[in-house]
């Protein structure tokens, strides 16, 4: 009786073991599906690299991860450095910025040049476990990738050896190709995008701002020469209510863009606007709202092998407590009028599509009188200048802060930032994607109605 008992308790174990070896190759096969949708929709190139280090780290089971790029000419490509965790390797980021000869043409092809760098990764991690290879594309060094565990030996099989070498031919692939389509773009003038696509965005956009108790809104996008997946839109949480009741009442404020461009972008947004208006009206706080999003739209999203950022908030007048939940959108800049500083709005999440049971972080903050919120896309912040830099995010804060410094209001604000991007742009060039700004500005003087 006992030896059939352990034989039983033996075959469970097994059973079991399969079952776990079964489960982890499903789950390293969609990390890896999600990644090559990813590289045949993305438009973006840093949104795509921000899912290496995730998708590398995830597959071999350990915490952390490090990728850093080389631009075309060799050079370390400091704008495109990841990290997760991204908080604690600061002090990493910041030494791989200023590595001496990083700056130097054919840096990435030099042998010498790439054993420094993995040794001062090594020394920056003198406790943690490392494994290292490149990124190659047509035969030339576009990349290093590195995971590491502080906790454990880093003891990868080969299976983990070729999963990993897999992410950094796809991360490769992908700096090419943006590479090439920069090339392109600088020999080729954009096609005028087509009339259909534009009048689908252009519904999807709300065409005024509605009146909410206590604060003034503002809102544009600016639209590329191509259509984009930019989408905004101010939503009551109680549309049954009228009049000053309904100012009164909770909104949801959101902002998203789909990765791609052209007709399907704009009808896959258009679906999604579609979807988000109808969970609004569940009453359900910020995270469940993105939760059950991302499962909605998971059929539709993965058949078109694009992803969707999307940033939710809704905001009570009466009490100006704004909740929020973040699917990889870039996070909303908000301006403390007390304090006279700008912080970001950010919560933990993954793209919307990526994943099916992917979970959201939930924020809440009261906001104060003076306060200013900017939502944003990244049509902004990756808007090229003249001299072929970017507009980028720090620029942005500086014209923000400016801004508020003046007292202006939440229209004047929008109008001063749009004019820095024109005049950074430059007044005879055409952005590369839509750029939209949202701005939130609670009023200076507020008293807080009485609840009865």
């Amino acid at each position: 009786m006992q030896s059939n008992q352990k034989a039983h308790s033996a075959s469970d174990s097994f059973r079991e073991l399969l079952d776990s070896l079964s489960t982890e190759q499903r789950c390293n096969q969609e990390l890896l599906s999600s990644l090559g949708f990813a590289l045949r929709s993305f438009t973006n190139l840093h949104r795509f690299l921000e899912l290496v280090p995730v998708v590398a780290s995830r597959l071999v089971g350990v915490e952390g991860a490090l990728l850093v790029p080389f631009q075309a000419d060799g050079r370390l490509w400091r704008e495109q450095i990841q990290a997760l965790p991204f908080d604690q390797n600061q002090e990493l980021l910041r030494q791989i910025a200023s590595l001496e000869g990083g700056l130097s043409i054919g840096f990435g092809s030099d042998p010498t040049q790439l054993v420094d760098l993995d040794r001062l990764v090594q020394r920056h991690m003198s406790k943690a476990n490392i494994f290292a290879t490149s990124l190659v594309a047509r035969g030339k060094q576009r990349g290093r990738l590195y995971v590491f565990d502080t906790q454990g030996a880093v003891s990868l099989s080969e299976v983990h050896r070729r999963h990993l070498q897999l992410v950094a031919d796809l991360a490769g692939v992908a700096i090419e190709n943006d590479q090439t389509l920069q090339e392109i773009r600088r020999h080729e003038s954009v096609d005028r995008q087509l009339s259909i696509g534009a009048e689908i965005q252009a519904q999807l956009l709300p065409d005024r701002c509605p009146e909410i108790e206590g604060v003034q809104l503002a809102a544009r996008c600016r639209p590329a020469f191509q259509v984009g997946g930019d989408y905004y839109d101010f939503m009551s949480t109680r549309p049954e209510l009228i009049g000053k009741t309904r100012e009164k009442g909770r909104w949801a404020l959101v902002i998203g863009d789909v990765m791609g461009k052209g007709v399907p972008a704009g009808l896959l947004m258009t679906m999604l606007r579609g979807m988000l208006r109808a969970e609004v009206l569940s009453g359900l706080p910020p995270d469940r709202i993105l939760h059950d999003l991302n499962q909605l739209a998971q059929v539709d999203l993965e058949h078109s092998h694009r992803f969707i950022t999307l940033f939710y908030s809704d905001f009570d007048p009466c009490t100006r407590r704004l909740r929020y939940a973040n699917a990889a959108h870039n996070p909303p800049l908000l301006w403390r009028a007390e304090q006279r500083s700008i912080s970001r709005l950010d919560a933990p999440g993954l793209l919307i599509g990526l994943q099916f049971d992917a979970n959201y972080g939930c924020g809440s903050i009261t906001l104060e009188p003076g306060d200013v919120l900017l939502y944003y896309t990244d049509g902004v912040t990756e808007a090229p200048g003249i001299a072929g830099d970017r507009f980028d995010e720090p620029r942005l804060i500086k014209s923000l802060e400016e801004s508020c410094r003046n007292g202006l209001g939440a229209q004047e604000i929008l109008n001063k930032l749009f004019a820095r991007l024109d005049h950074f742009v430059g007044i005879d060039h055409q952005l590369e994607d839509d750029a939209s700004m949202v701005l939130l500005k609670v009023n200076d003087e507020l008293t807080l109605p009485i609840i009865e």
